[in-house]
């Protein structure tokens, strides 16, 4: 066989009968190359899957602006924009992640470009709002997809795709704001912005290499090792790929061993995107130099980095204990809604404290979960276990803006 002939020395005669040994050189730059594509390949993914996301939800808004909308109408953004994502992660621990991988990759890079085509050319609400539901079926499909992907491949490229995710909110708003202050149109802004479903289809067609079943190794292998007990049934030699056969029984235990941590994501989300939603209007300053719109504006990019740098911190800082990180975000909520009802805080730059790190608190909630998932779940529940959760960051931002738009209108009404 060629992996025993691999094995053993090749002896080459030369012309003089002289005989040589040659030891194969190892595939060393092989599986250095192989890692750098994935890494690579699962950080473009991130960001082309938010990416998308964020430049047209922002454009949506920039022309729903344009058509003199309502608040029942911004509203009807919102839902578009929860809604789809929601109900497809509700689908996912059902069967929707057994589908094979290339055509719902297909889908989902289409729906994004069919996202940027309808918001450009809309001249109505109900045009713009379809781009957003395409643009949120693109995200919910692409996040379900990509994470359950992650199952076959070395457990790094969990932080890699959490970087691509984090980088999207930064770069997706930084890119549609600047393109616009440059002099372009939001319809020219987004028809340049093609690109991006194609950089998604690339990375995914032509960059990541063939999957595989786990091999960690070192530090990771030890630690996977101790842990992964945690959320197992039975059949641990089992590899990745095999979700097909978990029976309904297996899939609601090993939900129910989740729960642990979709429980505390949800609470980060519900959190942190209550305060997204229904305080940040209402932490206006007057004794600053920045206007209301651009106070808005500066809470929004220090959330984003916040949340880029923390989802970028795996390699360096492992969390496995989520609940303190929901507590802490839980207070950072209380702390701001008090400053909201008593105005206590003599000045902008400590809220604008507080908003970077709720964004790095977000970030390492998204990130040492799916990580601290992947080490506990044993190669067969794997790929069901990333699809089944990620239905927690969706859940706590839609339950946040059942509560966060009323409450908000009400201490508009207070003010």
């Amino acid at each position: 066989m060629g992996g025993c002939a691999g094995s053993r020395r090749r002896r080459l005669s030369d012309s003089e009968g002289e005989e040589t040994v040659r030891e194969p050189r190892p595939p060393l730059l092989d599986h250095q190359g192989a890692h750098w594509k994935n890494a690579v390949g699962f950080w473009l993914l991130g960001l082309c899957n938010n990416f998308s996301y964020v430049v047209m939800l922002s454009a949506a808004h920039d022309i729903l602006s344009h058509e003199r909308t309502s608040g029942n109408q911004s509203h009807a953004v919102l839902l578009a924009d929860i809604l789809p994502t929601l109900v497809i992660k509700l689908l996912a621990p059902l069967g929707l992640h057994l589908l094979p991988y290339s055509p719902r990759v297909l889908v989902s890079g289409i729906c994004a470009a069919g996202s940027f085509v309808l918001v450009a050319f809309s001249h109505s609400v109900g045009t713009s709002l379809c781009g957003v539901v395409l643009a949120s079926i693109s995200s919910g499909l692409g996040e379900v997809t990509f994470l359950s992907l992650t199952a076959f491949y070395p457990r790094a490229v969990i932080s890699w795709w959490s970087s691509g995710t984090g980088g999207a909110g930064l770069l997706g708003a930084l890119s549609y704001l600047g393109l616009t202050q440059a002099g372009l149109s939001p319809q020219q802004t987004l028809l340049s912005m093609l690109g991006i479903p194609a950089l998604l289809l690339a990375s995914y067609f032509l960059l990541l290499t063939s999957p595989e079943a786990q091999d960690p190794g070192g530090e990771e292998e030890a630690e996977s090792s101790a842990r992964q007990p945690l959320i197992r049934t039975e059949a641990p030699e089992s590899k990745p790929g095999s979700s097909s056969s978990l029976s309904l029984r297996e899939r609601w235990t090993v939900f129910k061993g989740l729960l642990w941590y979709i429980v505390p994501l949800v609470v980060v989300y519900f959190a942190e995107y209550f305060i997204n939603q229904g305080l940040f209007e209402l932490l206006f300053f007057r004794n600053t130099s920045l206007s209301h719109a651009q106070q808005y504006r500066w809470y929004q990019m220090l959330y984003q980095a916040g949340v880029f740098a923390s989802r970028s911190s795996l390699r360096c800082c492992h969390i496995r204990f989520t609940w303190a990180l929901a507590l802490l975000q839980c207070l950072n909520l209380a702390f701001l809604l008090a400053d909201v009802w008593f105005g206590f805080l003599p000045s902008i730059y400590f809220v604008f404290l507080i908003i970077l790190y709720e964004g790095l608190l977000g970030g390492a909630a998204y990130v040492n979960t799916f990580h601290n998932i992947a080490l506990e779940t044993s190669d067969e529940h794997r790929e069901f276990a990333m699809a089944a959760t990620c239905i927690s960051d969706t859940l706590g931002i839609s339950l946040s803006g059942l509560l966060a738009l009323p409450l908000h209108d009400f201490l508009c009404q207070l003010s």
